[in-house]
């Protein structure tokens, strides 16, 4: 499992994401979460007064009233697209595992003051590397005959992808999306 921290939480055009980042390298793991989620997270981390508990405190005071304790938040998997928690949990002395969204596992995470982590092969699969500068490091790209970098058909079709989607051009965007994933499933066949 690699330790990670809630690095930020951002809205993009496709909705609110909350980016996860590695401890121990410059990984980040982005995940889509729902606008009830990413506000909860908000408030905690923005030291928001709320008058009345939300749903995220409410399960913190109950963890607190059973004696349970909170160990840690694990990001387990990646299933088509969706990511699975589980929150690491002693109660009465004997560790128990709860199925979670990875977006309420964080939310209580915070609350409680519990680590985060996500398995390798989650990162693996879905990690990105924040983009440089191309005057800081080229990222192993080649350079094409002005000196520019040269990019993948993945990256070429992943910044027509946020295009489109930026022009609210949706059918443009569903085409490139199926033509990104047809190129992942052409890679990981050979």
């Amino acid at each position: 499992m690699i330790p990670v921290t809630v690095d930020q939480l951002f809205l993009s055009n496709l909705g609110f994401v909350v980016l996860l980042k590695c401890l121990d390298d410059a990984r980040t793991l982005p995940i889509f979460i729902g606008a009830a989620e990413a506000q909860a997270i908000a408030i905690h981390v923005n030291e928001v007064k709320v008058p009345r508990p939300l749903t995220h405190d409410l399960l913190k005071n109950l963890l607190d009233l059973l004696e349970c304790r909170l160990h840690r938040v694990e990001i387990v998997k990646i299933e088509e697209g969706t990511f699975y928690a589980e929150l690491v949990l002693e109660c009465n002395g004997e560790t128990v595992r709860l199925d979670c969204r990875p977006s309420d596992a964080i939310s209580v995470a915070l609350r409680v003051g519990s680590p985060l982590f996500v398995a390798e092969d989650v990162m693996a699969e879905a990690g990105r590397i924040p983009e440089i500068s191309k005057d800081a490091h080229d990222g192993g790209h080649v350079k094409d005959p002005k000196g520019r970098p040269r990019l993948t058909p993945r990256e070429l079709l992943e910044r027509q992808l946020q295009k489109a989607v930026k022009d609210e051009r949706y059918e443009d965007a569903a085409r490139i999306r199926d033509e990104i994933k047809h190129l992942e499933d052409t890679y990981s066949s050979n």
